[in-house]
C-alpha cells in the first residue's frame, strides 16, 4: 500500500535524522536541515494519505520533527548558554512510563545535545585564555549577570506557562461542569416528559379498559333479553298451530257430518 510505503521510508528518514542530531557537527553541514524539511513534507503527505496512521502516531511523529526543528534554531544561536537554555524547552517526545518501556531516540538525542552544551557552556564559562584581573572579573561578573538573567527569564517563562496549563485546565474543567449539567436538566425533562407520556398512555388503558367492561355488561344483558324474547315468540307460535290444527280438524268433521257421502 502507498500509505505504508510512504509511512516506512518517513521512519528510516527519522531514524537517520535522529542519528545524526545525536553527533556533532560542523557549521557548513547542510544535510540535516534539508532532511527535516523532507519529513515536514512526508507528515504533511501521511496526513493527506487515505491509509494514514493512527492520531497518537501523527501527534508522535509531529512531537518528533517540530524537536528537530527546534533542535536546528538551538544550534543556529552563537551563545553557549543560550543554546543551553533554549535546549531546556525543547519537547523530545513521551516519556518511558515503566522501567521495560524503551528510551526514544529523540530523548536520547536530547540528553545528549544537552550535555554538549552543558559542556560548551563550561568551557566559555572556565576558559584559559590570557586576560588581566581586571578583565577577567569583568567577563566573569557578565557571564554571572548572565546566567542570573537567563535563570530569572526562564523562571518567568515556566511560571507564566504553568499559570497557563492551569488556566486552561480550569477553564476545561468549567466548560465540563457547565456541559454536565446541561445534560442533567436535559435528561430530567425528559425523564418528567416519559412519564406524563406513561401517566396518559395508563388513563387511556383504563378508561378503554372500563369501557369494554361496561358494553360487556350491555351485550350481556341485550343477549339475555333477546333469549327470552326469542322463547316467548316460539310459545306463542306453537299454540297458534295447535289453534289452527284444531281448527281445521273441527271443521273437517262438521263437513263430513253436513254433507254426508253419496251412495
Amino acid at each position: 500500500m502507498v500509505g505504508s510505503r510512504l509511512e516506512l521510508n518517513f521512519l528510516r528518514l527519522l531514524s537517520r535524522c535522529e542519528c545524526m542530531a545525536s553527533e556533532k557537527r560542523d557549521e557548513s553541514e547542510w544535510r540535516l536541515e534539508k532532511y527535516v524539511a523532507a519529513l515536514e513534507d512526508m507528515l504533511t503527505a501521511l496526513k493527506r494519505g487515505s491509509s494514514k496512521p493512527t492520531p497518537e502516531l501523527l501527534n508522535e511523529y509531529a512531537r518528533k520533527v517540530e524537536f528537530l526543528k527546534g533542535l536546528l534554531e538551538t544550534e543556529k544561536l552563537s551563545s553557549p548558554i543560550e543554546k543551553a537554555l533554549a535546549n531546556q524547552f525543547l519537547a523530545p517526545g513521551r516519556t518511558p512510563t515503566t522501567a521495560k518501556e524503551r528510551m526514544p531516540a529523540t530523548k536520547t538525542v536530547h540528553l545528549q545535545t544537552k550535555a554538549r552544551y552543558t559542556d560548551e557552556m563550561r568551557n566559555e564559562l572556565l576558559g584559559t585564555r590570557s586576560f588581566s584581573d581586571t578583565d577577567s572579573e569583568a567577563l566573569n561578573l557578565r557571564k554571572r549577570k548572565g546566567l542570573a538573567a537567563a535563570a530569572t527569564t526562564a523562571e518567568k517563562q515556566s511560571a507564566t506557562e504553568l499559570d497557563a496549563v492551569l488556566q486552561h485546565h480550569h477553564n476545561l474543567q468549567e466548560k465540563l461542569a457547565e456541559e454536565m449539567l446541561s445534560l442533567a436538566r436535559s435528561l430530567k425533562s425528559n425523564t418528567l416528559a416519559a412519564q406524563n407520556v406513561i401517566k396518559q398512555d395508563n388513563q387511556t388503558i383504563s378508561n378503554s379498559l372500563r369501557m369494554a367492561d361496561q358494553n360487556l355488561e350491555k351485550l350481556k344483558t341485550e343477549s339475555d333479553r333477546l333469549e327470552q324474547h326469542a322463547k316467548k315468540s316460539v310459545n306463542w307460535l306453537l299454540w297458534i298451530m295447535l289453534i289452527v290444527v284444531c281448527f281445521i280438524f273441527v271443521s273437517m268433521i262438521l263437513f263430513i257430518r253436513i254433507f254426508p257421502r253419496l251412495k
